[in-house]
């Protein structure tokens, strides 16, 4: 039985899901804005945002929108 590895990306996202839909943040709202809530992490996150091509400026529902997390 094989385990699948979610991608760090997915989680993310997901997390980011729930605190839309708990009215935490809009999808109309800067990325920058979930670094309120990620604190120490945000670093992290930051880098990880910006290897994939977001910019800190762009919308939530942009994060959201991506179908697959794929590192090639």
């Amino acid at each position: 039985m094989t385990k699948q590895v979610i991608h760090p990306m997915v989680k993310l996202q997901r997390n980011v899901q729930s605190l839309v839909e708990s009215d935490i943040i809009k999808p109309t709202d800067s990325i920058w804005k979930i670094a309120l809530l990620y604190g120490n992490e945000w670093q992290h996150w930051k880098q990880e945002l910006l290897d994939f091509g977001f910019s800190t400026q762009d919308p939530i529902s942009e994060l959201l929108s991506v179908e697959a997390w794929d590192e090639e």
